[in-house]
């Protein structure tokens, strides 16, 4: 989770998550390797990217919003979401974006 995600030529979604975590870990740290891993399985994910100090914010990139549906829906991400908001965050927002251009410097 520590490169720049390779994306395709726009159109394509992007799913930003805003958090704040509580103090302990309580196993966080190994679900979220778990929950990249998974992503990364599902059809329609194209990348992620991380990055945490007080405020973590987290974006995947998926082809469509039906790809995002079935990942909301994933058993094994259902139950780290009902974790999330029970032991591992103060609070979060989801929101999901249609990116309509990019470009980049490499």
């Amino acid at each position: 989770m520590n490169s720049v995600a390779g994306t395709p030529k726009p159109p394509y979604y992007a799913v930003i998550f805003t958090s704040e975590r509580t103090e302990k870990d309580n196993g966080y740290n190994g679900m979220a390797e778990r929950m990249e891993q998974l992503a990364n399985e599902q059809e329609g994910f194209w990348g992620i990217e991380s990055a945490r100090e007080n405020l973590g914010i987290t974006v995947s990139y998926w082809k469509d919003l039906e790809s995002i549906k079935k990942w909301k829906m994933n058993s094994e991400h259902i139950m780290a979401q009902h974790k999330g908001r029970s032991i591992w965050y103060k609070n979060y927002k989801v929101r999901i974006c249609l990116v309509d251009r990019d470009y980049e410097f490499i």
